[in-house]
């Protein structure tokens, strides 16, 4: 169709733009995940064409009554918007503000928020009234130049701080018996997380979302998971990558986490070491693994440091009140 044809001109544009050393998705698979119908997640894309060509896009999303979520983060929406460099200052940004403000009121939200790395984008976010509230450090490693005496170090010296755990692995799709207790767990990890200024609600996962992810997002990809587990069966930590067929050299690098109660035995490096040694068994072809994290995530980022993952780019996230929106 002229119509997906006139987009995915656009998403290489973008790309190009954007971020030009990065991998880009597939056609079909956007596709694919555009048609999908969400039961979680209400989804709203908004195009600018110039002479049959798109040269921008915004994008919305909230979560549905549906959601395990939803309570706590009803009042949130999420967006972003690009828009190509020679189209730029010329409003198309601004004309968007209506529907927005619109979608927002149709949902029930009172808080906008959306994340830049780039000036115009701060200045877009400021011009609308958003506050910075959150920073978010993204980093490559090259595991060329990773020293792998060090990563087996890191294991050797977690497995005897720790007798008691052991780290299960689970290679290409968890198993439908361990959705329950990975969502668990999940959930009770992922709100230990430092959120900084961001108004958030709370983070939930359930066997159902899990099942659809792996539907929408990890099709055509090998989601491989490492957990610690102690010695009464209760899990203390985990880490899981995410490598797609379509991004030939790269691994990404989702959630770790470690249990407060289980810190300061060096847990989260046995788990990402022994998560790299896997991923160089498994997916010899790696030349990067990506991972994103919080700008105040101390403890992290000196893992990250000392296994030699350099800064790529740095993020900040801005929330803006409905309000301020319905103002500008």
């Amino acid at each position: 169709m002229a119509e997906w044809a006139a987009y995915h001109s656009f998403r290489r544009r973008r790309q190009l733009d954007e971020s030009p050393d990065d991998p880009l998705v597939p056609d079909e698979v956007v596709e694919r995940r555009l048609r999908r119908p969400d039961p979680y997640t209400f989804h709203n894309l908004t195009l600018a064409q110039c002479e049959g060509e798109v040269v921008g896009e915004m994008w919305a999303s909230a979560m549905t009554p549906a959601s395990p979520g939803y309570e706590s983060n009803r009042h949130l929406m999420q967006g972003g918007a690009w828009v190509l460099s020679p189209q730029r200052r010329q409003g198309i940004g601004r004309s968007w503000l209506p529907g927005l403000v619109g979608l927002m009121d149709r949902q029930g939200a009172t808080v906008f928020t959306a994340d830049t790395f780039q000036d115009p984008g701060h200045a877009f976010l400021r011009w609308l009234g958003g506050e910075p509230r959150f920073s978010e450090a993204r980093s490559r490693l090259d595991l060329r130049l990773l020293d792998w005496d060090m990563v087996r170090r890191w294991v050797r010296e977690a497995e005897q701080r720790s007798p008691g755990t052991r780290l299960e692995l689970y290679v290409d799709r968890l198993p439908e018996e361990r959705h329950a207790e990975f969502a668990t767990a999940m959930t009770a990890l992922l709100n230990t997380m430092p959120f900084e200024g961001l108004d958030h609600g709370e983070l939930v996962e359930t066997p159902e979302t899990l099942r659809d992810w792996y539907a929408r997002e990890a099709t055509g990809s090998s989601h491989h998971v490492y957990m610690s587990r102690e010695s009464d069966g209760s899990i203390s930590g985990m880490t899981d990558v995410l490598k797609y067929d379509y991004e030939p050299g790269f691994v990404r690098q989702q959630f770790t986490g470690v249990h407060p109660s289980a810190r300061g035995r060096g847990l989260g490096k046995w788990l990402k070491a022994a998560m790299l040694e896997h991923v160089r068994a498994v997916h010899p072809d790696t030349v990067y693994m990506t991972t994103e994290n919080a700008g105040s995530n101390a403890s992290m980022l000196a893992i990250n440091r000392a296994l030699g993952f350099q800064l790529y780019r740095s993020a900040t996230t801005y929330q803006v009140q409905r309000e301020a929106l319905g103002r500008r």
